[in-house]
């Protein structure tokens, strides 16, 4: 792997970035720009790496974009391949098959464990020269005329010719920039996941429709898989987390075939990763100034089409590409904003559409016209295409 050192790479006005947010966007964001020669700064609030997740799944497109920041070959050897999706009623009786479209030449998909991720992707910042700071953020973001003003609550303070918000769905960076007018919507589901051993000859990965509830199987490594439960839920529903295994299993207990078999291995209530599902789309502008916001900060959805860290990674890829060739940092974040807001849409609105579906089918209430998993199809396949369009820089 070639790092590039100082005076390789010609950058015009961004030579100073300050990331905050140490997360899959924030990470994707720092490799890529020190690819292109910016020098960047990370900070994550919390004192310790504590990634939240099981497992997830990287379709085609994830994978080509990982192939750019160097990292797609690491995420192959750590994870499992599988073609596609197998559609089953509760009974488990296969309905349909849904190859997932490639890009390029990679593989459809692979699912990894979310810390094997992390740790590809933190390993290979600080190689190519990201300065990576734990347990600081931000107190104070000033916008000047030629740079941003940064304030840090160990007492430091810096001059940053961007500052790009990844802090998640939560974002403080948003906040502060923008108030507090764009929040988090949530969209009356919630998952819970669970990791165990893979059954021997599971090859696809397994979307499971029940009259009340839904089951996902997904491929995670050589010899692992994890198994999510998808539920109506209540938006603030008490979960006592050492009655996570039990409500797990209980919200599966109409499945029969596979997830009959997989419920009884839900043993384990420290395994059980529970979340609410959720959903943010803020309109253009992410930015202001010299603040740009990116990843789950302003567009994140729930987990139907398995495209968030997608989108968060090809942020970061389009980001560094428009860095290295324009000069202007107002011409480069619009046309940032015209690369990135009709995919996160098509993201965003095509995942609460098939929540909305999927809720009305437990009700009785879906309309037979629909067809959920041609939807999922041609989204995917949408995805497909290049993450750069035509560019409008004049």
């Amino acid at each position: 792997m070639n790092i590039p050192q100082k005076g390789d790479v010609t950058v015009g006005e961004i030579k100073k970035v300050l990331i905050i947010g140490g997360g899959i966007g924030g990470l994707s964001t720092a490799i890529a720009l020190q690819k292109k020669g910016v020098q960047t700064e990370v900070w994550e609030k919390n004192s310790e790496w504590n990634v939240y997740g099981v497992g997830i799944i990287q379709a085609s497109n994830q994978l080509r974009e990982l192939g750019v920041l160097g990292v797609a070959d690491e995420c192959l050897a750590k994870g499992c391949e599988f073609p596609g999706w197998r559609f089953y009623n509760a009974k488990g009786d296969v309905l349909t098959e849904v190859p997932t479209p490639r890009a390029d030449n990679y593989p459809a998909n692979n699912g990894v464990s979310r810390r094997d991720l992390h740790q590809i992707l933190l390993d290979h910042a600080i190689k190519y020269g990201a300065v990576v700071k734990m347990g600081i953020t931000f107190s104070k973001i000033e916008n000047r005329e030629d740079c941003v003003y940064v304030e840090s609550t160990e007492g430091t303070s810096g001059e940053y010719d961007l500052v790009v918000g990844a802090d998640g769905i939560r974002s403080q960076v948003r906040s502060k920039v923008f108030g507090d007018e764009f929040q988090p919507n949530f969209v009356g589901q919630g998952g819970w996941r669970y990791p165990m051993a893979k059954p021997e000859g599971l090859e696809w990965g397994g979307l499971v429709y029940g009259e009340k509830n839904k089951a996902v199987i997904v491929p995670m490594g050589p010899d692992s898989i994890y198994l999510t439960a998808v539920s109506p839920e209540a938006r603030d529903a008490h979960m006592p987390e050492d009655q996570l295994h039990l409500l797990m299993r209980d919200r599966l207990k109409e499945f029969g075939g596979i997830v009959a078999e997989l419920r009884e291995k839900i043993v384990d209530p420290k395994q059980v990763v529970y979340r609410p599902y959720e959903e943010i789309l803020m309109p253009s502008p992410w930015y202001r100034g010299r603040v740009l916001l990116i990843g789950d900060a302003v567009h994140s959805s729930p987990p139907q089409l398995g495209q968030g860290a997608a989108l968060a990674i090809e942020d970061a890829v389009v980001l560094a590409e428009l860095v290295a060739r324009e000069k202007d940092i107002d011409r480069l974040l619009a046309e940032f904003m015209n690369q990135r807001i009709e995919r996160s849409k098509l993201v965003v609105e095509t995942s609460v559409n098939l929540v909305e579906w999927e809720k009305l089918d437990w009700e009785g209430k879906l309309d037979p016209s629909i067809n959920p998993s041609a939807t999922f199809g041609q989204a995917l396949k949408k995805m497909t295409e290049p993450i750069l369009q035509k560019e409008t820089l004049g």
